[in-house]
């Protein structure tokens, strides 16, 4: 609490200790005892009301009227993303890792099949499938089984110089992505779903900036969607 005071002084004595002025309080208190006097009558007017009327008035205070729920619905899934989500999530081509890679493509899913350090997809120069080569190729085959898209094939190689004459990167990787074709289709995919294989050199490396890598080596899978 609060206290003001006031000096008196009186002519001829010393001077007297201030005095207190103690109005200030019984302002406080009568603005209390009216709050109370006001919750009071709040209670009693609250009892003789039915628990009806007492829902009703605290709908219309808090605006909490019924609603009818409405849900947003969901963008549609595409051609292409449900082919993405099931060669995404099967289990034996995560195991794969870096070996495949997934992506989307204008045309629909691009599966690349690469070579890594270690685990090269062909014999050097030639289109005899190693033997994690073959693996890579046959559960490739197997996801692609399960599904009814058309795919292509392509084949890939670095930009290291070859012989241009007789047997050119042209040659090998024509002969490499029908080797992938031949895996593809001891796989259990059908023949009559390939549109087309291709052999397309060094032409587009996957990593155009270095084209020399052996990343590049590789067979591209592109399986069509129609959106």
């Amino acid at each position: 609490m609060a206290y003001a005071t006031t000096p008196r002084r009186h002519v001829g004595r010393m001077p007297s200790a201030p005095a207190r002025k103690m109005g200030t309080w019984k302002m406080a208190y009568a603005d209390f005892l009216t709050a109370l006097m006001a919750f009071f009558l709040l209670m009693w007017m609250i009892s003789g009301v039915s628990q009806e009327d007492r829902t009703e008035v605290a709908n219309y205070f808090s605006h909490s009227t019924p609603q009818i729920a409405t849900t947003v619905p969901l963008p549609e899934q595409t051609e292409r993303d449900r082919l993405f989500s099931a060669l995404s999530l099967d289990p034996v081509l995560q195991l794969k890792g870096d070996s495949l890679i997934l992506t989307k493509d204008p045309q629909g899913i691009r599966i690349d099949l690469v070579d890594r350090p270690g685990r090269p997809l062909f014999e050097s120069s030639v289109a005899t499938l190693t033997e994690s080569g073959a693996d890579l190729v046959s559960a490739t085959g197997n996801a692609l089984a399960l599904l009814k898209a058309p795919i292509s094939i392509e084949g890939h190689t670095d930009a290291f110089a070859s012989d241009q004459v007789t047997y050119s990167n042209w040659e090998l990787s024509s002969d490499r992505a029908n080797a992938a074709r031949r895996g593809l289709l001891g796989a259990g995919l059908e023949a009559t779903r390939i549109q087309a294989v291709s052999g397309l050199s060094d032409t587009k490396p996957l990593l155009p900036g270095q084209p020399h890598l052996p990343v590049n080596r590789r067979v591209s899978i592109v399986v069509h969607s129609g959106g």
